[in-house]
């Protein structure tokens, strides 16, 4: 989900072009060839590995043995923004399924002589099906880049 996140609001958090590592990669058993410098990193992105591709928090890694050409960013994601995932991450486990009620298209239903309407909250529109994005867009605007790298 950090990843879906990060790409939605176009930034991985690094700080200086030194946190971005273009060349040849290999991985084998887990290990990144030439040894990668993680730099007191809790977070890497791997981009444009076939196999590998996406953010990854350091100590949890399980990387799929390959070699690629591509890029390794150091990201220094803050404990807000960390904490605003995680909390993304618990809606959209409970209202991300497609049969949660909150996915229902319909405002109100009625069958075998019952009814229900549900309430309109902030991200209620007529036939809209809320989702993380648009629940969430406010509170990750602050995170936002106009641009990605």
């Amino acid at each position: 989900m950090l990843d879906e996140i990060c790409a939605e609001i176009k930034n991985y958090f690094w700080r200086n072009a030194d946190d971005i590592v273009i060349g040849d990669f290999t991985i084998s058993d887990g290990v990144i060839s030439p040894p990668f410098d993680f730099n007191d990193c809790e977070y890497i992105r791997i981009v444009k590995s076939k196999k590998n591709d996406g953010v990854h928090k350091v100590s949890e890694m399980q990387l799929a043995d390959e070699s690629f050409h591509g890029a390794i960013w150091r990201m220094y994601p803050p404990m807000s923004f960390l904490a605003l995932v995680q909390e993304i991450s618990t809606w959209q486990a409970t209202n991300g399924a497609a049969d949660s009620v909150a996915m229902s298209p319909f405002n109100s239903e009625s069958f075998g002589g019952h009814s229900y309407s549900k309430g309109g909250g902030s991200y209620a529109r007529s036939s809209t099906v809320p989702t993380w994005q648009s629940v969430y867009a406010s509170r990750l605007n602050r995170y936002r880049r106009l641009m990605e790298l």
